[in-house]
C-alpha cells in the first residue's frame, strides 16, 4: 500500500506539473494574443487619427480657398467702385488742368 501512495502522490505531481505548464504556457499564449489585439486597436486607432486629420486639413484647405475668394472679390468689387470714382471724376480733372494750362 505504501508503494501505490508513493505512486499516487508521485502521479498527482506529476499531474500537478503538467497542470501548471500547461496554465503558464495558456497564460503565455493569451498574453501574446492580449498583445497582438492591442497593438491592432493602437494601428487602427492611429489610422483613423489619421484619417480624421487628413479630412480636417481638407476641410480648412476648402474653408480658407472660399475665404480668399470671397476676399478677392470684395478686393475687386471696391476696385471697379474705386475705378468708377476715379472716371467720374477724371472729366473735372481734365479741365481743371486744361484751365490751368490756359490761364498761364
Amino acid at each position: 500500500m505504501a508503494l501505490e501512495a508513493i505512486q499516487t502522490v508521485t502521479q498527482a505531481e506529476a499531474k500537478s506539473k503538467a497542470d501548471r505548464e500547461a496554465a503558464a504556457a495558456q497564460a503565455k499564449q493569451r498574453l501574446a494574443e492580449a498583445q497582438r489585439e492591442a497593438r491592432q486597436a493602437v494601428e487602427q486607432t492611429r489610422q483613423r487619427a489619421q484619417a480624421e486629420a487628413r479630412q480636417m486639413m481638407a476641410q480648412a484647405e476648402e474653408k480658407a480657398a472660399q475665404l480668399t475668394q470671397e476676399e478677392l472679390e470684395r478686393a475687386r468689387a471696391d476696385c471697379d467702385t474705386l475705378k468708377q470714382i476715379a472716371r467720374g471724376r477724371l472729366e473735372k480733372a481734365a479741365q481743371l488742368i486744361v484751365g490751368r494750362v490756359v490761364e498761364r
